[in-house]
């Protein structure tokens, strides 16, 4: 059996050195590789540890405890919390030019940035721009088609401008859409409106992206923005699908992005509507009846533009029950779409309906919204707006006056519906356009508002 060798001071004091050492050393490699994955450079490996400051020799030192393995694993994997990233300021809107200026800048900017396409010249179709609140087009947008299709001519030959149609959109073309929409100063279609915006945007159906956008403004005691025939004859609007595809193919995407697959799905209808519309606007109303028949059937063919347009060739043809018929299915739409918005016409300041054209179908439409709302059990909130001319107290009281009068005549017809309705005035608070103009251009800000109401209470 040997011997145990006493242990000397100096031994102990060589051993807590050692261990501090091992445990600083440690804790430095860990540290290392918990950091190694954000290190802007790599740590120098040849550096050697600092030396450890040995304890005074009158206190003993107990090393801290080293942690375990799967700590230290954990450790390491743990991910650095990012930096944070500065919100990029937004761009600042586009300056406001005269329409003719306005116009020539978006177009050039959207065929200039284009890709050249392939072969040349390659075919470019335009569906028919719109008002980006309402869908309507109008006497603005019309002339902005034109100025682009002279512009392409002119400047841009390695394309040909031809019309939206089946046939066309059977060649996988580019097509350009674009919305003209008056806004305010912070580019929103809300408060005084001091311009139009124009968004313009081209897509590439062959690959199914959006190659080119553009947007501008416009001045707006330049801008006629009359609705074309078909619009201005239109007796009711509501929320459609449809046009908030087409209305988001263009402000809310960007280049590269895929084309709206909802936009893509109602271009078959869409070239058969413009069709339709063209017919209707030369007053061939039987032929315009035959193309919203056909659009009908095709996919996302059941939309408000050709409800409205079967009801309003019907008119024109002078097929009075098939008409009653039509509007009868244009309620229907606007019930289930939760929204339905008419364009009475009113005298100014009062709550008596005009002598405009199609006044003498006011009778009909109250008894079948009256009639389908009553089959369908449904509870009203009937809301009157205005346009923003006057003081807001004036409009507040005429509006509510108007929502009252449509009340009291659709409860005259249905007397189920007594009790449950409830008649607001809206004033001008709501305005869809808000240009005050109050003409055709502004009409919509000027309507009776029906809404089913869930719970009926």
């Amino acid at each position: 059996m040997n011997k145990k060798t006493p242990v000397s001071k100096n031994d102990v004091t060589s051993a807590l050195r050692g261990a501090i050492v091992v445990v600083a050393v440690g804790a430095l490699l860990a540290g290392c590789s918990a950091q190694q994955h954000v290190a802007a450079t790599p740590p120098n490996t040849n550096q050697s540890a600092p030396a450890a400051t040995p304890p005074p020799p009158q206190q003993a030192t107990t090393p801290p405890p080293a942690a375990s393995p799967a700590t230290q694993q954990v450790a390491a994997a743990a991910p650095a919390a990012p930096a944070p990233q500065p919100t990029p300021a937004a761009p600042p809107p586009p300056p406001v030019q005269s329409f003719d200026d306005a116009v020539a800048r978006a177009a050039h900017a959207v065929f200039t940035n284009a890709p050249a396409p392939q072969p040349s010249p390659g075919m470019v179709v335009i569906d028919p721009l719109v008002d980006g609140v309402s869908g309507f087009q109008s006497k603005a947008t019309q002339t902005i088609q034109d100025r682009i299709t002279h512009i392409v001519k002119d400047d841009f030959p390695q394309y040909a401008v031809q019309s939206l149609s089946p046939d066309n959109l059977k060649q996988n073309p580019r097509v350009l859409v674009g919305t003209f929409t008056a806004v305010n100063a912070e580019m929103k279609t809300a408060g005084v409106r001091e311009a139009y915006r124009f968004c313009l945007v081209m897509g590439d159906l062959s690959t199914g992206k959006i190659v080119a956008k553009s947007v501008a403004r416009a001045r707006i005691g330049d801008v006629d923005a009359t609705p074309t025939p078909v619009f201005e004859d239109s007796p009711v609007w509501t929320d459609d699908p449809s046009i908030q595809a087409y209305v988001a193919t263009c402000q809310a995407s960007k280049v590269g992005d895929p084309i709206k697959r909802e936009y893509l799905d109602g271009l078959l209808a869409a070239a058969l509507i413009s069709e339709a519309q063209d017919a209707y606007e030369h007053g061939r109303y039987a032929e315009a009846l035959s193309l919203y028949t056909t659009a009908s059937k095709a996919p996302s063919g059941e939309q408000l533009r050709v409800y409205d347009g079967i009801y309003m060739s019907l008119d024109k043809l002078g097929r009075t029950d098939q008409a009653a018929s039509a509007f009868r299915d244009l309620v229907d739409y606007g019930i289930h779409r939760k929204r339905l918005d008419v364009n009475f016409t009113f005298r100014p300041g009062s709550v008596r309906f005009s002598n405009s054209p199609e006044s003498h179908n006011y009778d009909m439409w109250l008894r079948q919204i009256a009639s389908q709302t009553a089959a369908a059990k449904a509870c009203l909130q009937i809301s009157g707006h205005t346009s923003p001319t006057g003081s807001a107290e004036l409009n507040d009281s005429l509006s509510l006056m108007r929502a009252e009068y449509i009340q009291s005549r659709l409860e005259e017809d249905q007397p189920s519906l007594k009790g449950r309705s409830v008649a607001a005035g809206k004033g001008s608070r709501e305005n869809m356009i808000g240009t005050g103009k109050d003409d055709a251009s502004d009409r919509l800000d000027r309507r009776v508002e029906i809404k089913p109401i869930e719970p009926c209470t």
